[in-house]
This record gives C-alpha cells, sequence and structure tokens, in this order.
C-alpha cells in the first residue's frame, strides 16, 4: 500500500467530515478516494463531476471566479473539499498557476500569508494538496512553512506526486503532520481512452491495495472524465468503497480526537 499516513498528537481534531450516502453496497472493505483538481474557475466539467453519485474530494484552487461557489456547492451535494494550492514547477508556464501563487522568490513570512490567505479563501477545506508543484514540494524550506500550517490549522497534505523528489514524506513524518499520497493520475493524457485504461488499472489495483488515491481533473479533459467515471463507478464498487480522503484517514486511526 502506498498511502503514507503519521499519527498525530491525541489534540489533532478534524474541522469538518463531511456527511455523506455510503456508496451502493461492495464486496470489500478496499477503499478508493477520488480526488479531482482545478475547481474554482468555471472549468469544464464542473457540474457533471460534482453530480457523480459518490462521495469525492474536491480540491478548489484560491482567488478565482467561481472559487467560493464551487467550494460551497461541493460542500452542499456531500464532497469534501480541500485547498488545492498553486506552486511553482520546475517546468511550465507561470500563467498556468494563477492568483497567489507559492513561488521560490518569496520569503518565510510571504509564504506564510499566501497559504493562509488561500485556505481562507476556500471554504469548508479540511486539506491542501499541490497545483503542479514539482519545484516547491522539493523544497524544504518552503514545504515546511506549508506543513507547519497544516499542523496550525489542524489540515492534512496530499501530495499529489508530480516529482520524485518531493521532501512531503519525510518532513510531515518528522513534524507529526497527516499526509498521503497520490497513486495515479486519470487523465494527464487527454483522451477517453487514456482515461478508461487509468481507470481500468485503478479497479485492478483494488485486487492487491486495501487504500487507493486516484487524482482526475476539471477543465480541458473534464467532460471526458466525469463521463468515463460515471461509466465505471459502478464496476469499481464492486470492488471498493469509493471515499474521501478523511475517510482513509479515519478508517487508519490517524486523525484521533
Amino acid at each position: 500500500m502506498k498511502v503514507i499516513l503519521v499519527v498525530l498528537l491525541s489534540s489533532m481534531f478534524i474541522l469538518y467530515l463531511p456527511s455523506v450516502k455510503s456508496s451502493a453496497e461492495v464486496h470489500s472493505s478496499n477503499k478508493v478516494a477520488i480526488v479531482i483538481d482545478d475547481f474554482g474557475n468555471n472549468m469544464k466539467g464542473t457540474e457533471e463531476i460534482l453530480h457523480l453519485p459518490v462521495p469525492l474530494t474536491v480540491a478548489v484552487m484560491p482567488f478565482l471566479s467561481t472559487t467560493e461557489q464551487d467550494a460551497e456547492m461541493a460542500h452542499r451535494l456531500g464532497h469534501e473539499v480541500i485547498l488545492h494550492l498553486p506552486m511553482e514547477p520546475l517546468k511550465g508556464k507561470r500563467s498556468w498557476l494563477g492568483p497567489g501563487a507559492i513561488t521560490s522568490n518569496l520569503t518565510d513570512k510571504e509564504i506564510y500569508k499566501r497559504v493562509n490567505d488561500a485556505i481562507d479563501s476556500v471554504p469548508y477545506a479540511v486539506g491542501i494538496n499541490n497545483h503542479m508543484g514539482s519545484k516547491i514540494t522539493a523544497d524544504e524550506r518552503i514545504m515546511r512553512i506549508i506543513l507547519g500550517i497544516c499542523k496550525e490549522r489542524n489540515l492534512y497534505y496530499l501530495d499529489s506526486k508530480t516529482t520524485k523528489k518531493s521532501v512531503v514524506a519525510e518532513l510531515a513524518t518528522e513534524m507529526g503532520v497527516p499526509f498521503l499520497e497520490n497513486e495515479l493520475f486519470f487523465d494527464e493524457v487527454y483522451s477517453t481512452n487514456h482515461i478508461v485504461k487509468q481507470t481500468n488499472h485503478l479497479i485492478k489495483k483494488t485486487e492487491v491495495d486495501d487504500s487507493i488515491i486516484a487524482i482526475g481533473h476539471v477543465g480541458v479533459v473534464g467532460e471526458k472524465t466525469a463521463g468515463v467515471l460515471k461509466q465505471y463507478i459502478p464496476k469499481l464498487q464492486e470492488k471498493a468503497e469509493i471515499v474521501t480522503l478523511s475517510n482513509i484517514l479515519i478508517d487508519k486511526e490517524i486523525l484521533l480526537h
């Protein structure tokens, strides 16, 4: 199992647990958490994804035109909300990051302010994951600040694993911050065939892993991802229960009262 978790002190508690209906009856104790990134800017597939009949973890970018609206809708429909924090990549256009991005030239004070402001801009956020961020998640100075804020505000961190050089696991373990790691992207290639292939791979992985995390996106590929997930959710539910990230943490007794 590639989900890596950290036990917190007993004083750690959850600010919010989503009220969702359980998935259809399953014949396995295995769990799958589906995370959908890039909400917050009226992206294609938003409505379709949010109306899928299973609990999702919805990652919302800060300071955009529908940031608050998307977070509110996701919460109302029973999904879990996290902050999709834009972070500098090793490659890629700066314009892809969006406002409030965490970049390597910022001071500690500015990083602290930007991260807290971003959290405040996304209603109901119970965690953080990185948007892009291959440069930042490998930067110990910056990730120590971000994970420190997670600890201060009782949030978990999902490492989207955009680089093999990420320092998140090591630092989160040291700092006592609950964290998880993405194992699979549905739609990094923008084709229905690829999304179907990845979804089938996810279903296959449930035979050997008891907890799996997979990430998809709204936006350019959002409608395709929504369509494939809608079609394959019944097949996935035959193998595993579809849950939120907090449910995985609770199941592993990582978030304690």
